[in-house]
């Protein structure tokens, strides 16, 4: 297996955590890869991530983390993915899209009981933020949220939740001051799953990902205490956009991942298939697919190691992020139709894992952010570069 490491990008520590993860993986995952695909993916297997470390790369150590950042979290999100990419998914959810908001706005109290266990892998988050009518345009959110004495009554629905139904905790997103801009009256709660209202109408049948468990939510007058307000009331869309940051890095990481292991496969079929008398791999046709797809590969790390490197540095990392997710997905998506293509027929097959890896990798341009809105962003963002 190639390593894909230089000690110009990547430190020996990294180099050396990454193949500890690998050989997790390799042991704890890919004997029961396929077999998970069915969904959902088994509690247990979280736990045995969490107990390893594997949730809390990123996550102080106050909450049993190791507070190595996230140049350590893209190692995990790309070795986990290059295995399944639905489990990796669900792992991200709850240490990442759910955790980050709490571990970057919650209180001490907070942290110590919704982060702690859930670094752990003993419970599982997720996190509120798409609606029926709200995808892009968060701003536009519907879920209202009305102080009733000491409580919060949250009414409304949330769709697409990565794992909505499994959770036991989702961070959510709800308007409170409907008077003013939603970026001035959105505010963010920590929901308790088990509190009465809160219901999961479906799971949704996808096309890939089917390790994860992707929800269909309502919250009927759900009551919240205010100490699980997260952050202060009216903060919510800042909360919002710099958990966003984060979660594109990484989801970056995970495309490679999807794209590595039918890139792998296929430069192996290359030199073992014969056809007209030698290995398919003479032909042009299929060597400079392989050519396109290891750059591909090459230029989606490293874009997706600036954007962690400056993230760790506490430097503002939108269009880095941006950059680095949509460069990533359109990428794995490209790689993995074209290991098919090399593989043929028995690509399209189920004795090799490659229609696997591009249905999980076809998500990916669609959540976290379309490519359609993430180029908005870079456009934005360089223009603001040259203040103009």
């Amino acid at each position: 297996m190639k390593d894909y490491l230089s000690t110009a990008l990547w430190t020996d520590d990294e180099i050396a955590f990454r193949h500890e993860v690998r050989s997790f993986c390799q042991k704890e995952i890919a004997p029961i890869a396929d077999e998970i695909d069915k969904g959902p993916y088994p509690r247990e297997l979280l736990k045995k991530i969490g107990k390893a470390g594997y949730m809390g790369v990123h996550h102080e150590k106050s909450v049993g983390g190791t507070n190595r950042g996230l140049s350590y979290e893209i190692i995990v999100a790309e070795e986990i993915s290059a295995v399944n990419g639905g489990l990796d998914m669900a792992r991200m959810a709850t240490t990442t899209l759910y955790g980050m908001p709490v571990a970057r706005f919650g209180t001490p109290e907070q942290k110590k009981k919704y982060l702690e266990p859930i670094v752990s892998g003993d419970l599982i988050g997720c996190i509120g933020i798409t609606e029926p009518d709200v995808g892009s345009d968060t701003a536009g959110m519907k879920t209202r949220a009305e102080k009733d004495g000491d409580e919060w009554v949250l009414n409304g629905e949330k769709r697409f939740i990565t794992n909505g139904s499994q959770a036991d905790y989702m961070c959510a997103f709800a308007i409170t001051d409907p008077n003013v801009k939603s970026k001035e009256g959105m505010t963010a709660f920590i929901v308790d799953t088990k509190s009465e209202g809160f219901s999961v109408v479906q799971d949704h049948d996808l096309l890939g990902m089917k390790s994860a468990r992707v929800s269909w939510l309502k919250l009927e007058d759900v009551r919240v205490p205010s100490d699980m307000v997260l952050g202060e009331p009216g903060q919510g869309f800042h909360i919002l956009m710099d958990e966003l940051d984060s979660e594109r890095t990484a989801i970056a990481g995970e495309a490679i991942g999807y794209a590595r292991t039918p890139y792998e496969i296929a430069v192996r079929y290359s030199t073992e298939r014969q056809q007209f008398g030698r290995p398919i791999r003479a032909f042009e046709g299929v060597s400079f697919k392989i050519a396109d797809m290891a750059m591909k590969l090459e230029a989606g790390r490293a874009l997706t190691l600036l954007a962690a490197r400056m993230y760790d540095r506490g430097e503002k990392i939108t269009k880095e992020a941006s950059i680095a997710k949509l460069y990533t997905t359109e990428a794995a998506i490209q790689v993995t139709n074209d290991a098919l293509q090399i593989l043929g027929g028995m690509g399209y097959t189920t004795d090799y894992p490659i229609e696997r890896f591009l249905r999980d990798a076809r998500l990916m341009t669609i959540g976290g952010g379309t490519a359609e809105i993430l180029r908005f962003l870079i456009q934005r963002e360089v223009f603001k570069e040259f203040s103009l």
